[in-house]
């Protein structure tokens, strides 16, 4: 799918595949490798963010209930451990894995219950809740549209669940799913954006998309009004999750595993990534185009008006309608997630939510790239052990296709890519 448009806000890719938005660079190959300092035990590793996953893992398994969250801290590249207590051998063990040891109050049972909580009490339609294991709360958020008792409702059960255990702000957006514009496609009169190229289980190549879009139409095209080139085979929306699984309708598709930031420049994809919080990320969408940030949250819950998704990444990326289903994912060449929605826009900014993706690939039987499973551990879980929350968000995929997409279709054998 060659990506004819220039996006609204376009970026510069820099030779080596890493894009520079404005004046903000984003992470250099040569700035995240994995290397232990000579310091002994207390010394601090310096970690690439793509280790976070593996060693929070570790260190829970290891510290049991003392474990209570962890983070990424992108400029010093140091991994943050959360630990209830000062046991002197739990912060041993955490300084002896190349982690920084942080005592914090609340453990994770406690931020679950209240997720729990939150979840029976206070799912009204505009909120959405996360773990910040920075600031080790639940952070939640509540869009214009809470008002009156269903405000009231909100405050209260927050304040229900005891001083320091979470917080709540306003949005000043509403939140929504981003369905309408990598690539733009479309169907059933919504446009959406294409997330990754991934290979079936069988061996046939198709693609990851929003669940919104996947449950507004069955086929998908390249182009507004153009002849189909995939048919939705798995869409999941609301509930568990957003995302779906379309499959290219010629088999002799060739779907690159790249996502194609615009002016002919592509960013290869080798591997799906779990999200780290504090990790820096990038986001592409037909409408937007490329904008980058930080993950703020995982297994976030969103309530949307049409219903509740769990399990989603929270971040301060911005997107807009069209964006839905675009790829998020690192400089290096990690997919983490598909766009979902959340508030705002990339003026006056907002949260954003994404599916993540080796969720998705566990689902549906998929890994990443286009006929080999080279890129790593497609379906790797592990996450960030303790940044727990329930999530929850459904909402259509009504929005109407709009204006400068690609309104080209290729013969649809070869794929660029997304």
């Amino acid at each position: 799918m060659s990506h004819k448009r220039t996006p609204k806000r376009k970026a510069v890719i820099a030779a080596g595949g890493v894009a520079a938005l404005g004046a903000a660079a984003l992470l250099l190959p040569n700035a995240m490798a994995g290397q232990t300092d000579d310091g002994g035990a207390a010394a601090p590793r310096t970690v690439r963010a793509a280790d976070v996953p593996g060693l929070a893992s570790q260190l829970a398994a290891q510290l049991g209930d003392a474990f209570a969250g962890s983070y990424y801290d992108a400029g010093k590249q140091q991994i943050i451990v959360n630990v209830v207590g000062d046991d002197s051998e739990v912060v041993n063990e955490i300084r002896k894995a190349g982690a920084v040891p942080n005592e914090v109050r609340n453990g994770t049972a406690e931020l679950d219950a209240a997720a729990r909580t939150l979840r029976t009490d206070a799912t009204v339609p505009g909120t959405a809740w996360s773990v910040d294991p920075r600031t080790n709360e639940i952070r939640v958020t509540a869009d214009s549209t809470v008002t009156g008792d269903s405000w009231h409702r909100l405050e209260e059960t927050v304040a229900s669940l005891g001083e320091g255990v979470a917080t709540v702000k306003r949005s000043a957006g509403t939140f929504r799913t981003f369905a309408e514009g990598g690539d733009a496609i479309f169907g059933g009169g919504a446009r959406c954006s294409l997330g990754f190229n991934v290979t079936n289980a069988d061996g046939s190549p198709g693609f990851l998309t929003a669940g919104h879009c996947g449950v507004a139409a069955a086929e998908w095209s390249e182009g507004q009004n153009g002849a189909p080139v995939g048919t939705v085979d798995q869409a999941v929306f609301p509930g568990e999750g957003d995302f779906a699984l379309v499959e290219y309708d010629d088999p002799a598709t060739q779907a690159a595993s790249a996502v194609d930031t615009g002016g002919g420049q592509l960013v290869q994809i080798d591997r799906a990534a779990e999200a780290v919080v504090g990790q820096p990320v990038i986001r592409m969408g037909s409408t937007t185009g490329l904008d980058q940030g930080n993950v703020l949250g995982l297994n976030a819950t969103v309530n949307y008006p049409e219903g509740t998704v769990t399990g989603l990444i929270q971040t301060d990326v911005c997107a807009e309608p069209g964006d839905s289903g675009g790829a998020l994912f690192t400089a290096d060449g990690g997919a983490v997630g598909l766009t979902s929605g959340g508030s705002g826009d990339c003026t006056t900014g907002g949260e954003t939510f994404f599916q993540p993706v080796t969720t998705a690939l566990r689902a549906v039987g998929a890994t990443i790239g286009a006929g080999d499973a080279a890129g790593g551990d497609q379906g790797a879980g592990g996450g960030e052990a303790g940044a727990g929350g329930e999530a929850g968000a459904g909402a259509g995929a009504g929005d109407q296709a709009g204006e400068g997409a690609d309104d080209g279709v290729n013969d649809g054998t070869e794929t660029g890519g997304h």
